[in-house]
């Protein structure tokens, strides 16, 4: 597929936006940073965990939407214009029943069931590990991970007590995969948001800019890759956690403040991550994508997850 140039709502010259997910994240992390976002004209998408697990059973730090005072922010947020998205259920291992009633709670909490959402590496990850690759890809990835992530997420499996792939069809629209580093998303996987055929329990698949904590964004947004994503007309979905590095303290990093001000100046588009998905399947996107069109994909984030490390 060539990369075609989209035309942006209201002549805007770029779109932009960030899924953030929870890990390490806490309430005055979170009001830092958002603030600032919002004050900037962002609406970006934060994730969160809707329920708490427990001590015993957590496998990442971070507030859930257990916590009240947290729970009653990313409402706030919402009633901005922010996306709350999913970042599975919790930050542990749930069971099929458990996750059935974390997105009732959800639906409780924001109005809705989420439209988006990013696997957190939990037991009930949606086609995450090996299963994320095909063919020769999926047998150097489980080389490369010396087989440590087989048999470790079970999501779309129908056999397994983590099983949620019918209600994941059901309730959510976007799911994201593959990340690369390269700001402008849309020039990598220009056919997201994409329907992946073998792999029938997520309804769209999508990409994301590998910018997992605050060093890497400052890296990725550099003022020669901002004016180069506007200059193709492209669009970026950054991956990170705001709980890494952005607002130790709750007061937030002098760089990152002076690069989201560089972005805010320009003509970009700066919308939640559902909302610029939802207009690239109005532009054409949305189509099931070919094998060797992913596998393209595919190479290219396991080579970059090779020397890099990318998630």
């Amino acid at each position: 597929m060539t990369t075609r140039r989209i035309s942006w709502p209201d002549g805007k010259r770029f779109a932009f936006t960030i899924f953030d997910d929870p890990d390490a994240q806490t309430l005055a992390q979170s009001q830092a940073v958002y603030g600032f976002l919002g004050d900037q004209g962002f609406r970006t998408t934060m994730g969160v965990w809707t329920v708490e697990p427990g001590e015993a059973r957590r496998n990442s730090g971070g507030e859930t939407c257990a916590n009240p005072a947290y729970r009653s922010f990313a409402q706030e947020l919402q009633s901005r214009g922010f996306e709350i998205g999913f970042h599975s259920a919790a930050p542990a291992t749930l069971s099929r029943a458990e996750i059935a009633s974390a997105l009732e709670t959800f639906q409780e909490y924001f109005g809705a069931y989420p439209e988006t959402m990013a696997n957190h590496y939990n037991g009930d990850a949606m086609y995450w590990g090996p299963a994320r690759l095909s063919g020769a890809q999926q047998a150097l990835y489980k080389m490369v991970t010396r087989g440590r992530e087989r048999n470790r997420f079970f999501g779309e499996v129908p056999s397994h007590e983590s099983f949620w792939g019918d209600l994941c069809r059901r309730h959510i629209r976007y799911c994201r995969n593959f990340v690369l580093r390269e700001l402008n998303t849309l020039k990598f996987c220009p056919w997201m948001p994409y329907h992946d055929a073998d792999r029938p329990f997520v309804n769209f698949w999508y990409a994301s800019s590998e910018a997992a904590n605050y060093p890497s964004f400052v890296r990725l947004m550099t003022s020669e890759a901002i004016d180069r994503l506007e200059e193709e007309g492209g669009a970026a979905i950054l991956y990170t956690h705001f709980g890494h590095g952005y607002a130790d303290g709750g007061k937030l990093d002098s760089r990152f403040k002076e690069v989201m001000q560089n972005v805010s100046k320009r003509n970009g588009w700066a919308v939640p991550v559902s909302v610029l998905l939802r207009y690239l399947e109005s532009q054409g996107n949305g189509q099931t994508i070919s094998y060797s069109a992913r596998s393209k994909m595919e190479r290219r984030w396991l080579r970059s997850k090779m020397f890099h490390g990318t998630s």
